[in-house]
């Protein structure tokens, strides 16, 4: 009996393609066999992937994640393609849409949060809710792209307080959808290379205007040095895109991988005494 699945007449449907990980994950996906239902927010962004000419390709639009009235149509369009190509269910929901900003909590922009909140946690169980018979139908698997690791990282706070909860949800998901056995499988992200992962001096200026910046402006300056050297050492987005297809692929798939730029030294982190790891990163910033 073969350890893997072939994508061979399976379906995956993808948020967030218009650029980075999700667009390096739906090309790779697509020509690797699997029919994949890509997301995008704007029309422009489908076109591009309608580009690729790859006919696997599926681009979705609109779906945007902090608007729910998007879902209906989104599941009515999934339902008939899935038809018209002779397919049964959907094989994997992988949640990636969603950003981050860059501030202390003092700092932080609410309402960029609360767009963050939505996109990355309300707007996803909504889909799912949706999808989830899809996904039952086609012994399906649901993956969540994520930071390597459930630990504190000062200034990104929008980022990782949504992995916190991600990494929650994902883990009581696998336990209550253990009897139609859809495993949910946590895809932990370090160090990867986008079109959005490198900050901008605009982007750093921005910050630096808040009226209460020059309590942090120091401490800020030498983190955004430290943020250049970790970008020129970010994985591509490719890598991300071969770790997903083997747990598509994997019969029985492992419920967390790793990949990208100091995601071990992440995981090792969280591993160790909640106490201690707080007071390794307070001592380092």
């Amino acid at each position: 009996m073969s350890k893997n699945v072939l994508p061979l007449n399976k379906s995956v449907l993808i948020t967030g393609c218009s650029s980075g990980i999700g667009f390096a994950v739906a090309s790779y996906l697509a020509k690797k066999g699997f029919t994949v239902f890509a997301t995008v927010r704007k029309p422009a962004d489908a076109d591009r992937l309608r580009g690729l000419n790859e006919p696997n390709l599926v681009p979705v639009c609109p779906l945007d994640l902090t608007h729910p009235d998007h879902i209906p149509g989104l599941v009515d369009l999934v339902q008939s393609e899935l038809e018209r190509r002779g397919q049964s269910g959907l094989y994997a929901v992988i949640n990636n849409a969603g950003s981050g900003s860059v501030a202390p909590v003092e700092m932080m922009d609410l309402d960029l949060f609360s767009r963050e909140l939505h996109t990355r946690l309300v707007g996803p169980l909504g889909l799912l809710q949706a999808l989830l018979p899809l996904l039952r139908q086609g012994g399906g698997r649901i993956l969540w792209i994520a930071t390597p690791a459930i630990i504190p990282i000062p200034y990104v706070t929008s980022i990782h307080a949504c992995d916190f909860a991600v990494n929650c949800i994902a883990r009581t998901l696998d336990i209550e959808l253990r009897p139609w056995q859809i495993p949910t499988i946590l895809i932990r992200c370090g160090g990867i290379k986008t079109e959005s992962s490198r900050q901008t001096p605009e982007g750093i200026e921005s910050i630096l205007q808040h009226p209460r910046s020059s309590l942090y402006r120091g401490v800020m300056q030498k983190w955004f040095n430290e943020m250049g050297e970790f970008d020129d050492n970010r994985t591509e987005s490719v890598k991300v895109a071969e770790v997903i297809y083997k747990a598509l692929c994997a019969a029985r798939p492992r419920r967390r991988y790793s990949i990208g730029h100091m995601a071990g030294l992440a995981a090792f982190m969280e591993s160790m005494p909640q106490d201690l790891t707080d007071a390794i990163m307070k001592a380092r910033y």
